[in-house]
């Protein structure tokens, strides 16, 4: 495979995918209220708090949930360390080999290892909040809590469906 890999859309991120490639603009990074979190290294963040909050590991690790968004629509990611304390809301990013994961029902990016974030530009990008994706989605809750095989059949589709934004 080459070393020039297509971009995956913010729609088309779906739990357990790996070695994503995304490109997408900062729309809120975190202060830097930071408080304590419970996990250790490689625990994933709690992103039920509203991005832009710090969350501090044991281990001394920041973590920072960014919402970022492309022209398909927003998703959270999490950050760790430094990383987090270069991206500012305006900043436009490549993500090479994040992966998707869902924590407490929230679809949310990660960087995987031996990936990175890239600063590409700023400002001048398309984009759409909404449908927001990380949104709390009761079907991951449901596959998490009782993953049997079912499928979801229309349901998603329909939920994934443009619909016009509200007022």
């Amino acid at each position: 495979p080459g070393t020039m890999s297509t971009e995956t859309l913010v729609k088309d991120v779906k739990p357990g995918l790996k070695n994503l490639n995304l490109i997408f603009i900062v729309l809120e990074t975190g202060g830097c209220e930071g408080r304590e979190g419970t996990g250790g290294p490689g625990v994933p963040p709690d992103p039920v708090s509203p991005p832009g909050r710090v969350t501090k590991t044991k281990d001394g690790h920041e973590v920072r949930t960014c919402k970022v968004a492309d022209k398909t629509g927003s998703i959270n990611i999490s950050v760790w360390d430094d990383v987090g304390n270069l991206i500012q809301p305006g900043d436009i990013i490549r993500l090479t080999k994040g992966y998707a994961s869902v924590f407490k029902g929230c679809l949310t990016l990660y960087t995987g290892r031996g990936g990175d974030l890239q600063k590409i530009g700023e400002f001048c990008m398309v984009y759409s909040e909404v449908p927001n994706f990380s949104e709390p989605n009761p079907e991951y809750v449901a596959q998490q809590s009782q993953s049997k095989g079912v499928s979801w059949g229309s349901r998603a589709v329909g939920r994934a469906g443009l619909a016009p934004p509200g007022p």
